[in-house]
């Protein structure tokens, strides 16, 4: 994963675009999925990410990181939503900082991981058939949700609808998730 993060910043210093497109295959679902831990609604939390990457790319902040840009990134998702939830005036805030400490450090226990994949796997299991289908296809498969739409031959809202549904149902687990995503 640091390699990887090295090529896409070494790329992003040289202004290449392209930097920006892997940035954005590497972390944009799991920015997503965190972004959940705060915003309820994944169409806000993506139109978030989006912004995020926007941002980044439009305001050249390549050339100020100092830290990962993991960490980098997964820090604006949650500074940028609390500063959305600030401006809507509608959660307390207090417990959020407690939620970012697993993204704040690149160490991870893998047999810790391991363990808590099990218990995911088990969960998703539990899902609705359409809804674990659903989440299946855009968070293992990597599916956009006009793709799932078509192989499940239903609606993209229909889509939207199952995979908010699974994300709501799966918010306790949403850290091993985005761990899960980001490890593979």
């Amino acid at each position: 994963m640091k390699n990887q993060e090295q090529i896409i910043i070494q790329t992003l210093k040289k202004g290449d675009e392209s930097g920006l497109r892997q940035m954005f295959d590497l972390y944009y679902t799991p920015m997503c999925v965190f972004a959940l831990k705060y915003i309820d609604s994944f169409d806000q939390a993506e139109d978030l990410v989006q912004d995020i990457f926007i941002g980044f790319w439009e305001n050249k902040r390549i050339d100020n990181l100092n830290s990962s840009l993991k960490s980098y990134l997964f820090t604006s998702v949650r500074n940028n939503a609390i500063n959305r939830i600030r401006k809507e005036k509608r959660f307390h805030l207090e417990e959020l900082d407690d939620e970012f400490d697993l993204f704040e450090d690149d160490v991870v226990d893998l047999e810790e991981l391991e363990e808590k994949k099990q218990s995911i796997y088990k969960e998703i299991e539990k899902l609705p058939t359409q809804s674990r289908k659903v989440f299946e296809l855009i968070i293992f498969g990597n599916c956009k949700y006009d793709e799932v739409a078509v192989e499940l031959n239903v609606s993209r809202n229909t889509v939207k609808t199952h995979f908010s549904r699974a994300l709501k149902q799966l918010r306790s687990s949403l850290d091993v998730i985005i761990l899960i995503l980001i490890a593979s």
